[in-house]
């Protein structure tokens, strides 16, 4: 199975984006895929800002990129966008660091007015970097994850369902097993 790389764009430590990764990182691990997950928000501050394309963090998340065949990329939106912490990752790439990749985007925000940031912020910067395959992504309003007092994450019905149907198509464009959900009559 493939080598998926899970990036998280959100600059918050308790960030519903990266547990909403980590939850498709999970179902994606089940279904054969080994599955490495980036928070680009435990890089070096000043390495991002700084462009420092030297530093061992850069070095090692750009050599983390060029192993994966597989990069989910995930990013809270902010005002229409995705997340100046994820520019900052992407910046630092080089230019065809998605070359031969399949890519998957999702995207977490408030309101549904947000819903074509994926299309039309995020897409044209991954077709840019090269990306071989980008998958249909996913937006996931923020009511519809819900984060315990244990930390554990919960995913309304409806969304829940739908994020699942995205990771299987992601992983069945990587060639990979998909989980099969019994009809129940």
């Amino acid at each position: 199975m493939a080598t998926v790389l899970s990036v998280s764009g959100s600059p918050s430590a308790t960030s519903r984006t990266a547990r909403l990764l980590r939850h498709l990182d999970a179902r994606l691990a089940s279904q054969g895929h080994e599955v490495v997950p980036l928070d680009v928000r435990t890089l070096p501050a000043e390495a991002l800002l700084g462009a420092d394309f030297q530093h061992p963090a850069i070095v090692a998340a750009t050599a983390q990129f060029a192993r994966a065949r597989g990069v989910v990329i995930g990013t809270p939106i902010y005002k229409a966008a995705y997340s100046g912490l994820l520019k900052s990752l992407l910046d630092l790439l080089p230019q065809h660091a998605l070359a031969d990749k399949t890519v998957l985007p999702l995207a977490t925000g408030g309101t549904t007015a947000h819903v074509l940031a994926i299309d039309y912020a995020l897409r044209p910067v991954l077709n840019s970097m090269g990306a071989a395959h980008i998958v249909q992504g996913w937006f996931t309003l923020d009511k519809d994850l819900t984060v315990g007092d244990d930390g554990a994450l919960t995913i309304a019905a409806a969304a829940a369902g739908a994020l699942e149907q995205v990771a299987d198509q992601f992983s069945a464009a990587l060639g990979g097993r998909t989980t099969v959900l019994a009809a129940t009559g």
